[in-house]
């Protein structure tokens, strides 16, 4: 087994506010549940209050080969690009290019007129507008639910595959070809919406997502390790992944050294297609708990980035009554949907995760980060996000708020 010493920065937690012997027995927890008995061949935590870490540590090894995980590894973080993408959008409103409620045709046209329904008889109800892509109620589904013949469509066409061989344009078409689940705004359904999202934003900027992603997202926050395509000067550092078999065995999914995150790439997933390490996504999520800036960067307005976290779901609602998805990144009852990620109803925290099993969670009530980094396909077999989400609250001396049970 290897690890990284002393999970936890016992001076930093004091200075923050937080119980260190609670956030060491979490992190002990953690590393004797899942890897030291080679459920998680590896993971890596990295939580910080008021922005200054109090847990880092990583744990077992990177590759099938034997490498230590390192603290600069990197993970295919799956569905944690869709925060990111959601950003860009919403980058493009407060440009006056887009807004919430514009319909998708008008930048997507071969979207202007969708049948619904697997006998592909029926039609919207209204417009398929801009938050529906955002807060997944477009009625866009993915294949990987196994539900309905429309989902069994998704699959035949490898539409939820992570690396498409399709151009943007094709996937688009592709999609248009195939009916809704539903009519939009009526359900929540996690979906491709958030990579119809990426082709928005490519069209409106007329700039491909890693271009834009790159000059307008990542070099202003300093993320120099988050990218579509793995560098060849990167390989050393990639992760192997692994899934979970119906035998209970787990075996690879992609080497690390040979990976297929390295082939040049046609269409890019806005919904999950980026690499990052875990430093990398932290930066990211400090420019969110700050409101849309860091180290004087601003990416945009404060009043952007509390819309992003607040409950979009139609009527006010939770997923628990408007979902139709049996795949999901959370749990349903008491969590709200915003604009790229979900929110407790109660804690306010906002959050969501990977297929990966990677994982991130802000409270922007008590200014606490957490991260969560492996390669275990596919997520929610274990318990072990809400089992960090438990512990860190847990261990919360000085509340800034009244404290709210999980």
């Amino acid at each position: 087994m290897q690890a990284n010493g002393q999970a936890v920065d016992m001076a930093a937690a004091k200075a923050a506010g937080m119980d260190g012997a609670k956030l060491q027995t979490l992190t002990d927890q953690i590393r004797q549940t899942y890897v030291e008995p080679g459920k998680l061949p590896h993971v890596q935590l990295l939580v910080s209050r008021d922005e200054q870490p109090v847990v880092a540590a990583q744990w077992g090894i990177a590759r099938a080969s034997g490498e230590p995980l390192r603290e600069d590894a990197l993970y295919r973080i799956a569905s944690m690009t869709k925060p990111v993408t959601s950003l860009a959008f919403m980058m493009l409103v407060e440009q006056g290019l887009v807004s919430l409620t514009d319909p998708v045709a008008e930048v997507i046209p071969e979207f202007a007129d969708l049948a619904v329904g697997e006998d592909s008889k029926g039609r919207m109800h209204r417009p398929m507008e801009m938050i529906d892509l955002l807060r997944h109620t477009s009625g866009l589904t993915y294949g990987l639910q196994r539900q309905t013949r429309i989902d069994a469509r998704y699959r035949e066409l490898g539409l939820d595959e992570f690396q498409q061989k399709r151009s943007s344009d094709e996937f688009i078409a592709a999609l248009a070809a195939l009916p809704l689940e539903f009519s939009p705004g009526e359900r929540w359904n996690y979906s491709v919406s958030t990579d119809v999202l990426g082709v928005v934003v490519e069209r409106l900027s007329d700039m491909n997502l890693e271009s834009f992603f790159r000059s307008r997202i990542f070099e202003p926050l300093g993320m120099r390790d988050s990218f579509f395509e793995l560098p060849e000067d990167r390989i050393d550092r990639m992760t192997d992944a692994w899934q979970y078999g119906a035998d209970g065995q787990l075996s690879l999914y992609d080497r690390g050294a040979k990976s297929g995150w390295r082939r040049p790439l046609r269409f890019r997933s806005g919904g999950g297609g980026l690499i990052s390490s875990a430093a990398d996504y932290h930066r990211f999520a400090r420019m969110l708990l700050r409101g849309g800036e860091l180290d004087g960067v601003r990416l945009v307005k404060p009043d952007t980035i509390s819309a992003m976290h607040a409950n979009h779901l139609p009527g006010g609602g939770d997923l628990a009554s408007l979902s139709s998805s049996m795949f999901s990144e959370a749990d349903y009852a008491g969590v709200g949907f915003g604009l790229g990620f979900a929110m407790d109803l109660r804690t306010q925290e906002y959050f969501w995760g990977g297929v990966f099993s990677t994982f991130f969670f802000i409270d922007p009530v008590e200014r606490i980060i957490g991260i969560l980094m492996a390669q275990h396909f596919p997520s929610g077999i274990y318990p072990i996000r809400p089992q960090l989400r438990r512990g860190i609250r847990d261990a919360i001396r000085e509340w800034r708020d009244v404290p709210a049970a999980l």
